[in-house]
């Protein structure tokens, strides 16, 4: 009875683990989110990882990286969040976006987890956008 009782709170402590740590990588992707729609390329900067942050820069060409190659999650019309992966101790958050014009982009944020908090290190679009039905 004993053991059941240990390995049930181990369970709940684990699940528990997981959805904090699901709500702090959607908490960073959703202020960087916040970030782009005020063009505050200064605080979406903050939420790149530091090998980003060196590949760029500046919060000005990261900005213009954004606005040019990813529109979708400059100006978003909407955002759900997917599945969240580990593979090979690398976490992958998947988020739907709707852009201005209906389309649905599904992309894959590739997390860090640092000192500071979670980061994102990479942002793939995994399939071409499809007409809203």
């Amino acid at each position: 009875m004993k053991t059941t009782v240990l390995a049930m709170a181990f369970v709940v402590a684990g699940a528990l683990g997981a959805h904090a740590q699901d709500a702090e990588i959607q908490g960073t992707i959703s202020q960087q989110f916040e970030a782009f729609k005020a063009d505050d390329f200064a605080t979406a900067f903050t939420f790149a990882s530091p090998t980003l942050q060196s590949f760029f820069g500046s919060p000005a060409n990261f900005g213009k990286m954004v606005t040019q190659g990813y529109p979708m999650v400059w100006r978003p019309a909407g955002i759900a969040y997917l599945d969240l992966r580990e593979e090979d101790g690398t976490f992958w958050q998947k988020v739907q976006i709707t852009d201005q014009k209906g389309r649905f982009h599904v992309l894959e944020y590739r997390m860090m987890q640092t000192p500071e908090g979670w980061r994102i290190s990479g942002v793939q679009i995994l399939d071409a956008p499809g007409a809203a039905v």
